[in-house]
């Protein structure tokens, strides 16, 4: 999805908080991209493996969220595998709205590091300090 179509809006309960939208990809797993409002940030959560033939979904929720809030927090805890196709993801949404990438897996974090992308980006241990952060 190019960078400058209109993201959904948030959903909300009849409380007025915010309820977790899915986003219309699926990652490799055949799940939703599952993403949501925080106050200040959005938040997309991903999970399973990404290369060039799965971030499709993951990309288009990165993009919207980049192009439309403040600031992005990428869940990363559930990604188990990652090539270079995500940490380009990662690197073209950083370029875009600050970025923090939460609780990356084992491979995710050394796969940043091995490449010195760890340097560039913010790794938080939990949504709520990428949030505050």
């Amino acid at each position: 999805m190019p960078w400058n179509e209109t993201a959904a809006p948030a959903r909300t309960s009849s409380r007025g908080t915010s309820l977790p939208q899915q986003a219309t990809g699926h990652t490799s797993c055949g799940t939703p991209v599952q993403q949501y409002g925080q106050p200040g940030a959005w938040v997309v959560v991903a999970r399973g493996a990404y290369d060039m033939d799965s971030i499709a979904p993951l990309a288009e929720a990165l993009e919207t969220a980049a192009r439309n809030r403040p600031k992005v927090v990428l869940d990363a805890s559930g990604v188990t595998f990652a090539d270079s196709t995500f940490l380009n993801l990662l690197i073209r949404t950083h370029r875009a709205a600050p970025l923090r990438v939460v609780a990356p897996s084992d491979q995710v974090r050394r796969l940043c590091e091995i490449t010195g992308v760890d340097g560039l980006l913010e790794l938080r241990d939990t949504v709520e300090d990428a949030v505050a952060s």
